[in-house]
């Protein structure tokens, strides 16, 4: 038994079969050992998971508000243009909460999932859907010979209306019950052959509450002020003498028409900026049609057979094997 002080020879060199193998050849054997592929399989899944992990962190409602300065004028300028002042530091406070309290509620609602199958919600977004697409659209400038070409192929929609200028007289119902209508035909009458501003002509009507005389009106405000038929059957009238009756919304009327400016369609320069807007209003509508019918293509829709209106307005029948249930004591009280 050798002592806690005694030493041990040991030979200088080991024999062949006992010595270590060349470095080359070690890291060759240790790449081959299984215990070493099943490490490096776990170290991988771990990273994988710990990535995969931060990205649903990131991918949730920040917890982060950030209040712009861009916020806070849209605030002041609200606030001003609805109680024609600005707000108080005190209100102006309460706005700023009022925002915060407005995103928290949402980003919780998201983490609830209550975006989810909310009709409300679908139709918000797809409304923005299509606004965005209309406002990449809108983005546009045409050129003045694009509008100059568009305008030549649709020009009618711009064309100045006839402008009427006409006096009337007024037979009110009110005052003349059933005989409006015929005091009226009595007075165009003694109205033959006189002018415009005959003095007979005042004394035969009742007191108006608008005007009695209309310079150049367009038919839209002929309609406006006494009703679309009325409006129509003046175009129709001739010019220089006492026409009627003429019915409109207020009664019966006799129309003196003094002169007609006739329709026309106007020059590109005079319409120029109206071109522009309906331009850019139907490049918006094509492009969001195109846009529509392109995402549209890329969903298959599943659809019962459509049964007519009085199937689809009936109540559901019961399922076959369904049994009679005991009355809901609650089923009488107003929900």
């Amino acid at each position: 038994m050798l002592s806690a002080k005694s030493e041990v020879a040991l030979p200088r060199s080991l024999p062949d079969e006992l010595a270590p193998p060349p470095k080359g050849q070690q890291l060759r054997r240790w790449l081959r050992e299984p215990l070493l592929h099943f490490i490096a399989l776990g170290l991988l899944l771990f990273a994988a998971n710990s990535f995969l992990a931060r990205g649903r962190a990131v991918a949730g409602p920040s917890k982060q508000i950030e209040i712009t300065i861009d916020d806070l004028r849209q605030m002041a300028i609200f606030y001003q243009s609805r109680w024609g002042r600005p707000p108080t530091p005190e209100e102006f406070e309460g706005l700023v909460e009022s925002k915060v309290k407005e995103e928290v509620l949402y980003r919780e609602g998201l983490l609830m999932g209550l975006d989810k199958d909310d009709t409300i919600v679908k139709r918000r977004i797809a409304q923005k859907m299509q606004f965005l697409t209309q406002d990449v659209a809108a983005s546009q400038t045409p050129t003045s010979a694009m509008l100059r070409t568009w305008y030549a192929k649709h020009s009618d929609p711009f064309a100045f209306p006839n402008r009427v200028t006409f006096r009337h007289l007024y037979f009110s119902p009110d005052h003349r019950h059933g005989r409006a209508q015929d005091d009226a035909e009595k007075a165009l009458s003694r109205l033959a052959n006189q002018p415009e501003n005959s003095k007979l002509a005042a004394t035969l009507a009742d007191p108006f509450m608008f005007q009695d005389y209309y310079r150049e009106l367009a038919p839209d405000a002929i309609a406006k002020e006494f009703g679309p038929q009325f409006a129509k059957r003046i175009e129709k009238l001739p010019t220089g003498s006492w026409q009627g009756p003429v019915e409109s919304g207020f009664g019966w009327h006799l129309v003196f028409v003094d002169a007609v400016i006739p329709g026309r369609v106007p020059t590109f320069e005079e319409v120029e900026s109206e071109v522009k807007k309906a331009w850019l209003d139907e490049q918006a509508s094509q492009a969001w049609a195109n846009t529509y019918r392109d995402m549209r293509a890329q969903y298959t829709v599943s659809l019962p057979a459509i049964p007519d209106n009085a199937s689809l307005m009936a109540a559901p029948s019961p399922a076959p094997n369904s049994k009679p249930t005991a009355a809901d004591p609650l089923s009488g009280l107003p929900q």
